[in-house]
């Protein structure tokens, strides 16, 4: 991909993308389940974002490097969700009640993990 052609602002926001894509992943490890974007798993993720942080670095822009080592968290995302409360809010895309047979705590674990992919995309 052709880096130099983005804007700074294009740049921090791939960036920013890979980062929230990397949190999300660990915290489904944290929860058991299947991940849904494979940063880990695909090396080019980590060579996207090796090209862009090259970029930004080439530019002078200042930005946090991703440490692949480490368990992602981008800013507070963690603590904001463990303040939201557990209860599901029903919306537009939820089931209909026939499908309370399948269980509270399929939803609540679903509910749970929405409102903290929510508090990723409301970052910055």
């Amino acid at each position: 991909m052709n880096y130099q052609a983005f804007s700074n602002d294009a740049l921090l926001m791939m960036h920013h993308g890979t980062r929230g894509a990397l949190a999300v992943d660990d915290e489904l490890t944290k929860l058991g389940e299947e991940h849904r974007f494979r940063v880990r798993e695909t090396s080019d993720w980590k060579k996207h974002a090796d090209d862009i942080e090259a970029e930004m670095s080439r530019r002078g822009i200042i930005f946090d490097v991703i440490d692949w080592s480490a368990v992602q968290k981008v800013d507070c995302v963690l603590d904001i969700a463990a303040r939201q409360p557990e209860v599901p809010q029903p919306d537009c895309g939820s089931p209909p009640s026939d499908f309370a047979s399948l269980g509270d705590k399929a939803e609540d674990r679903n509910a749970r993990f929405m409102r903290r992919i929510a508090a990723v995309t409301k970052m910055r």
